[in-house]
Parts: C-alpha cells; structure tokens; sequence
C-alpha cells in the first residue's frame, strides 16, 4: 500500500511539473519596463499573426539616419482577430507609430499598447 502511494504521489508531481511548465514559462508582462513607456514610429518589414504573441516587425530611423530593428509584440491571434485583425492588417511599408512598455533588459522589443497604421489607430491589445 504504501508503495502504490510513493508511486502515485511521484506521477502526480510529474505530472504537475509537465502541466504547469506552460504558466511559469510566460513571462506575463514582467519582462516590460512599464514605468517607462515609449513610443516609436517606423516601417513595418514583416508582420506575423501567430502565437503566442502576434509580431510586428519594423524599422526606426533615428535623426542620424541610423535604422535600428524593433519588434512590436501584441496579443494571441485570436484576441486580435477578435479586435479585427486579419493576416494582411499589416504589410511590409506601412507606416505605424507604436506606444507601449519597453523591453526591461535593453532588447528591441516593445509592447503594444496603441498602434497607428498609416494614419489610422488600430484597435490592440498589448502583452
């Protein structure tokens, strides 16, 4: 009996390790500097719908000239397609002007909070 129980109890910490990777996996917004919100305007390069976090590629030209890569992560397909977002919301050469919590350890990334596409103020839902 006791034996059943060692087993049962190791399975089902097993299977808890496995279950909740997932959830201690995300990041769930701790990995943006929300104090210190930016924003930033660019051309987008590519834009891809896809989980878990729908991803806006684009290029920001500083007064230099000096073009840096930036990546603009909202939420999983469906809340934006919920949001009415579709596969060619975007494309590579709109303009867009993001808003949102910065990367914490200095990465190119940024949270979307607000997005403007070619003049017009898209609906978003940021990490």
């Amino acid at each position: 009996m006791a034996v059943k129980r060692i087993l049962l109890t190791g399975a089902l910490g097993v299977a808890f390790v496995f279950v909740s990777h997932p959830i201690f996996a995300h990041h769930a917004g701790t990995a943006y500097d929300a104090e210190h919100p930016i924003t930033l305007s660019g051309t987008v390069t590519e834009f891809k719908l896809v989980s878990p976090h729908t991803q806006i590629h684009f290029d920001v030209k500083d007064a230099q000239g000096n073009v840096t890569e930036w990546v603009a992560l909202t939420g999983p397909p469906q809340r934006m397609y919920r949001n009415g977002w579709r596969s060619d919301t975007l494309k590579a050469g709109d303009q867009i002007t993001v808003s949102g919590p910065p990367s914490k350890d200095g990465s190119k990334y940024v949270g979307v909070k607000t997005i403007t596409v070619n003049g017009k103020v898209l609906a978003a839902e940021g990490e």
